[in-house]
């Protein structure tokens, strides 16, 4: 079998394929579902495998009988197979019952139809099954809709987000991840159904944005579904179409973050401070007299969005910290200077600094090419580099500490900190050089001040 991803390799893992062949051996139906399959049809790595099995729990605990079983989630059916250190969910078909709270079947029902365990999962692309031998089943082409490029929701798109709303965020995140296009009815059944996503925890609402922003395919994403997105940042919708007024810019404030996003390396917090960077601007918009436009102090406004963001979608406090501090100071500019580098590596560390670099090349790449300056990036990087070696910007790279201070006559306590604090200044600005007999005849000489 072959076409756009080229002839189809179905390399499954070694614990899938025990579980497979045992389950056959044993006289029961047995297939590799769901993402997996998709994912070996488009020659993507694959980390997990999902089996699905005629078999019912209980006989699957005889057919695995003296291997290692961990009931994962045995009421639904699922049970987890360790095999060499690998873990392989297995799980019986099933039927759900209704779903109350637009996430959860009330109940779930095992059937002996692998057809009707397929129909009940959210997109095509995501319902396919491989026996571990030359059979695919593709009930709900599948198939063709991976070679089309297109996300569409299995049967009634509508009754799909009913049953589960984070559907409508998981369909965003493929488009993500995958570059596909959303169907058009599957699309507008998304839209229709956004205030699905109120009964949805804030935890799982995260974890799929997280997803979304570190997609291959971002910036088409966000330009394609901003509808959906608003749902979740409501600046979004206010920032397509809206015009920067100013030579700086060649695009809207969306389509300079959606690039912007895309321009930064795929790790959660650059990613999530690229998109949020400049939310502020549709509250900052002034225009002179020339009819430019201006943002004064939308880094402001768009850290405090950021944080009302983080906080209320639960995120942690290392991601709450780097995400605000990233958008807080995305616009503050860094000259080609030591001394500028190393009081700005200084204040945020040197890791933190480079982080910014990144998204400040990001944010820069994503204005008017005329302006941008891959040199002026590069420069920065490279003195940053060689202070973090060779140079003091921070306490611990200071000649002396407070030990030192208090064994030539500084008494303890906030006057040592103090001292410690002008020295490293000092140094920074290269008023004094980084050697403890010179910084400890300074810090005596302070201290008589």
């Amino acid at each position: 079998m072959s076409g756009r991803y080229g002839k189809m390799i179905f390399d499954i893992s070694d614990g899938a394929k025990f579980a497979i062949s045992t389950l056959h051996g044993a006289g029961y139906e047995a297939y590799a579902v769901g993402g997996c399959v998709r994912d070996m049809i488009m020659q993507r790595p694959v980390s997990d495998f999902d089996i699905t099995t005629s078999a019912t729990p209980e006989e699957m605990k005889k057919v695995f009988f003296g291997e290692r079983v961990v009931e994962t989630g045995i009421k639904h059916g699922t049970l987890t197979l360790v095999y060499n250190g690998e873990n392989v969910e297995i799980t019986t078909y099933r039927c759900d019952g209704e779903y109350k709270d637009s996430r959860h079947p009330s109940s779930v029902s095992f059937t002996t139809s692998l057809t009707e365990d397929l129909k009940r999962r959210d997109f095509t692309i995501n319902a396919l099954a491989y026996d571990g031998n030359e059979t695919l089943v593709d009930a709900f082409s599948g198939k063709s809709d991976i070679e089309k490029g297109i996300i569409r929701a299995i049967g009634n798109p509508s009754e799909r987000f009913h049953e589960d709303a984070l559907r409508i965020l998981r369909g965003i995140r493929f488009s993500s991840v995958l570059g596909f296009d959303i169907e058009k009815e599957t699309k507008a059944a998304m839209i229709e159904n956004l205030n699905l996503l109120d009964n949805i925890s804030r935890e799982r609402i995260a974890a799929e944005i997280n997803k979304f922003v570190c997609g291959k395919y971002v910036k088409k994403a966000i330009l394609e579904n901003y509808e959906i997105l608003g749902k979740i940042i409501p600046e979004v919708i206010k920032m397509n179409g809206f015009s920067q007024n100013t030579p700086y810019h060649v695009y809207d404030i969306l389509t300079h973050t959606a690039v912007a996003t895309q321009n930064v390396p795929p790790v959660k917090e650059l990613r999530l401070a690229a998109l949020f960077h400049d939310t502020g601007k549709v509250y900052s918009y002034t225009q002179d007299e020339a009819g430019v436009g201006h943002f004064y102090g939308h880094p402001k406004i768009s850290e405090e969005i950021v944080r009302k963001y983080l906080n209320e979608y639960r995120y942690d406090n290392f991601t709450k910290s780097r995400v605000i501090t990233l958008v807080k100071y995305h616009d503050l500019q860094t000259e080609e200077s030591e001394i500028a580098v190393r009081k700005r590596m200084n204040k945020l560390g040197a890791d933190l600094f480079f982080e910014l670099t990144k998204l400040q090349r990001a944010d820069n790449s994503a204005q008017n090419p005329i302006y941008y300056s891959e040199e002026h990036f590069e420069k920065i990087e490279a003195i940053a580099r060689k202070i973090q070696s060779e140079k003091c910007f921070d306490l611990k790279s200071l000649a002396v500490n407070g030990t030192d201070l208090i064994d030539a006559g500084v008494p303890k306590g906030k006057e040592l900190g103090e001292i410690l604090n002008i020295l490293l200044n000092e140094v920074i600005e290269e008023k004094i050089p980084n050697e403890k007999k010179a910084l400890v005849c300074r810090a005596l000489e302070i201290m008589k001040k």
